[in-house]
């Protein structure tokens, strides 16, 4: 037989109206003004595939019913609840009234690199990624209790946010 792929149904895949009646993981995803609906998209198709609790879109972030968010989403959309708030503070706001923990996915002076982090079993984590182009907002990153800093080797100082969102929810559902 060898190491044959294997067929969609093979893969033991839930419905979207199963993955609504898993168990929370207690993680959830802010994105703070993602430009691209490409990359809200991907954020979707991630989150769905390490069963996040909630996406919440905030700013210009584009919502579904979009044709470009589907694209890159594949359905996920309809899986992975969502909430639109206008400014991500809010979200912060709500998120930590709510018993979150707030993480920013940045680089900043103080932050702790990802290889060397271990989440709290239990505890419930909200991991707000930023714009393409400026990054998590400093009102939100001062707003949050500590910064996340995927480490890098290369000549670039970035990636792109959905695949830092990849690399983070792994590293998270990792020690779940």
């Amino acid at each position: 037989m060898g190491n044959r792929k294997l067929l969609n149904i093979e893969l033991g895949r839930v419905s979207a109206e199963e993955y609504k009646e898993l168990p929370e993981t207690g993680l959830v995803v802010v994105l703070d003004n993602i430009r691209s609906a490409h990359n809200v998209g991907s954020a979707f198709r991630t989150s769905d595939s390490f069963k996040i609790d909630k996406i919440w879109l905030c700013g210009i972030c584009a919502v579904p019913p979009s044709a470009e968010i589907h694209k890159s989403a594949l359905g996920a959309e309809d899986s992975v609840e969502w909430e639109h708030v206008d400014d991500t503070l809010e979200a912060v706001r709500r998120l930590k009234e709510a018993g979150y923990t707030v993480v920013c996915a940045e680089q900043t002076a103080c932050s702790v690199m990802l290889d060397g982090f271990v989440p709290e079993k239990g505890r419930k984590y909200a991991v707000v990624f930023g714009n393409e182009v400026a990054g998590v907002r400093q009102d939100v990153v001062d707003a949050a209790d500590f910064c996340l800093e995927i480490p890098q080797f290369g000549t670039k100082h970035s990636l792109n946010v959905s695949v830092s969102v990849g690399v983070i929810l792994w590293h998270f559902r990792m020690f779940r």
